[in-house]
């Protein structure tokens, strides 16, 4: 994952929590309105940025791409 897509990712959880408290879900079907609409804020910003950029943000990336094993961060760290 790019550091874009983590930000949206980000702000899809930040935003559904928000809501979450704002509209205090009692069942699950309440609940699963209230994560789509925590989704969908992140989709649209991702749509906007995606306008205004011209090209797609989403990547065939892995956060795991981006962290080092531990042992080789301790290796390192030895020499």
């Amino acid at each position: 994952m790019t550091t874009l897509e983590l930000a949206l990712n980000t702000l899809a959880e930040a935003a559904t929590t928000e809501i979450s408290r704002s509209r205090n879900p009692q069942s699950m079907a309440e609940s699963k309105r209230v994560a789509q609409s925590g989704g969908e804020t992140a989709k649209l910003a991702r749509e906007d940025i995606e306008r205004k950029t011209g090209r797609s943000i989403v990547s065939h990336q892995k956060a795991s791409d981006y962290i080092r094993p531990i042992e080789d961060a301790e290796s390192k760290e030895l020499k």
